[in-house]
């Protein structure tokens, strides 16, 4: 499964009325370790076909999401599942932890 881009438009749709766990990326285009998480987030995505969906949320474009998500830095994963928050991490997260915060929502 590819990572989804997420906006405020398709959030509905992509995240809340998702039938998988939702991993979201909130990232921007200058921010270095963001760009250190995308292949690790790409390879996960992946991996967890079928059990999960990746999301890339660009905080610069969707202010309003990370306004919402209350995003004070980046890269932060949320998991959410059934449109409900379930957990949250900051910093670059290899594929190891990221299955470990997926475990969550199981």
């Amino acid at each position: 499964m590819k990572v989804t881009t997420i906006t405020n438009d398709n959030f509905e749709q992509e995240v809340l009325a998702a039938d998988l766990p939702v991993l979201l990326d909130f990232w921007a285009d200058w921010c270095m370790p963001c760009k250190m998480q995308s292949p690790i987030l790409e390879a996960f995505a992946e991996e967890m076909d079928g059990k999960v969906k990746v999301g890339k949320v660009n905080v610069d474009e969707e202010a309003a999401l990370a306004l919402k998500y209350q995003i004070m830095s980046i890269p932060t994963l949320i998991l959410m599942n059934k449109g409900e928050f379930i957990k949250r991490a900051s910093g670059v997260q290899q594929i190891d932890a990221l299955k470990e915060l997926v475990s969550a929502a199981q």
